[in-house]
């Protein structure tokens, strides 16, 4: 592995690539650094290249790294795209720019609840077991219609629905890869017809990025290919 610079100059190079293959602008896509488990330092090196939107999985590990980078935090977007228990949503709703975890109306609701009115509107996506793995958290597809417009019921003034999340299952073959990202657009298209206008979909990683930007992804979640093995 490169620089961390060097490493974020190659990714976006991918995504762009990836864009002119699909046809849409560079712009339609938002690069995700995935920094969990890596140390604050290593964010502050990648936001020193240009990087915006950060990643975490762990809503302690996040916390302590979001207060080590207190001073770049005005120009710094945090993301919780890991599993999201509702004893620790108040720190989540009291911290973070985006929620990307989501999997029920319960956690959904907190956040709203516990939004302090000071702070912009929490961004949230519902995550979707895509490809309906027993392993995997994540709503039912068939589920999503329904908790998508009672979470899009909630105070827009605390939490607006933006998008649908998935972690599909891992595969080698480009075309493989694209079915269940494939699925996730068809499900955000479905719902928007509906009357919910979601313009998000968080979907694609170090592996796969170019499969999801061919199906429509609006934000990959890049960590491996940025930072390294963890």
């Amino acid at each position: 592995m490169g620089s961390i610079e060097a490493n974020l100059q190659q990714v976006k190079g991918r995504i762009s690539h990836a864009c002119v293959a699909a046809g849409r602008p560079v712009e339609s896509v938002t690069l995700l650094a995935v920094s969990k488990t890596f140390a604050a330092e290593s964010v502050r090196q990648a936001h020193a290249a240009g990087q915006i939107a950060f990643g975490e999985n762990y809503v302690q590990e996040a916390l302590d790294k979001i207060a080590a980078l207190a001073a770049l935090r005005p120009r710094i977007e945090w993301h919780l795209i890991g599993p999201l228990q509702s004893n620790k949503t108040r720190p989540v709703a009291e911290t973070f720019d985006w929620v990307h975890s989501v999997d029920r109306l319960k956690i959904a609701e907190r956040l709203a609840a516990q939004r302090p009115p000071g702070l912009p509107p929490l961004q949230i996506c519902l995550q979707v077991n895509i490809s309906e793995e027993a392993s995997k958290s994540g709503l039912a597809p068939s589920d999503v219609p329904m908790v998508a417009r009672a979470v899009a019921a909630l105070p827009r003034e605390r939490i607006v629905l933006r998008g649908l999340m998935a972690i599909p299952e891992p595969a080698a073959d480009p075309a493989l890869q694209r079915v269940p990202h494939r699925a996730l657009r068809e499900l955000m298209g479905a719902v928007n017809d509906r009357g919910l206008g979601l313009d998000t979909l968080s979907m694609g990683m170090s592996a796969d990025l170019e499969a999801a930007v061919l199906e429509g992804a609006t934000m990959v979640r890049v960590g491996t290919a940025l930072f390294g093995r963890r």
